[in-house]
């Protein structure tokens, strides 16, 4: 195993005076995925807006291929290759499904016939607005093309949620492939099935700091389950 791709330290920061992410730090190689997991409203969220530039944080560094991404906004990191799929607003809602998915990747054959074959909801709503689709929809639409694009890093944030069991297994076989090419995943999730299927690395969060962070396989389940429910 190489160096890490992504790494990132003392991350701190919020929304106005109230600070909701503390010190944190994590990394993620190439053709490896890091799960984020921890309770809703423990920071994850807002750990992901302060890693993309989106929101600016108050302390830590973050270096992508050994770039520091500190003073890049968000367009800057996305054009070396760091793919955002948020949870919130996760597609633009004013455009069909077919120009979300080529909006930062042309519709290409190699690329989008395994996802559009895998996810035949898409294809048979190409030309509806994404925003009349359903939120485990717009989830599937949202993985869809950040898995599309060529960026090395792909920072995923609850891409599961309101998605049926049958479409998490078949992103789950798009996660490793995307590692098998080569690609790093930081992957923000509340379902744990899905996260221990994909992850190599977990890191856990509880009141905006990290808790427990290591190999997946060295961490046993139910310690796991125990941080993600009251």
């Amino acid at each position: 195993m190489t160096g890490p791709l992504f790494s990132f330290s003392g991350i701190t920061g919020g929304y106005g005076a109230t600070t909701v992410v503390r010190g944190v730090g994590g990394a993620v190689a190439a053709g490896e995925a890091c799960c984020v997991l921890g309770r809703n409203g423990v920071g994850k969220t807002t750990l992901m807006r302060l890693l993309t530039g989106h929101l600016p944080p108050r302390s830590g560094t973050a270096t992508f291929g050994g770039q520091p991404l500190d003073e890049l906004a968000p367009d800057e990191r996305h054009r070396l290759g760091l793919v955002y799929c948020p949870q919130d607003r996760p597609v633009f809602d004013n455009l069909s499904v077919r120009e979300n998915l080529t909006l930062m990747a042309s519709m290409d054959a190699d690329r989008h016939a395994p996802l559009l074959a895998a996810f035949p909801i898409l294809e048979a709503r190409m030309a509806q607005s994404a925003g009349t689709l359903s939120g485990g929809e717009r989830k599937i639409l949202s993985f869809a093309r950040g898995i599309a694009e060529t960026g090395r890093l792909l920072l995923l944030d609850e891409p599961s949620e309101g998605v049926q069991q049958e479409n998490v297994e078949r992103m789950a076989g798009f996660v490793r492939e995307a590692k098998e090419a080569g690609r790093a995943l930081l992957v923000v999730e509340q379902n744990l099935s899905f996260a221990l299927e994909i992850a190599d690395r977990v890191i856990v969060m509880d009141r905006g700091e990290v808790v427990l962070a290591g190999a997946a396989a060295d961490i046993d389940e139910e310690t796991l389950a125990a941080h993600m429910h009251v």
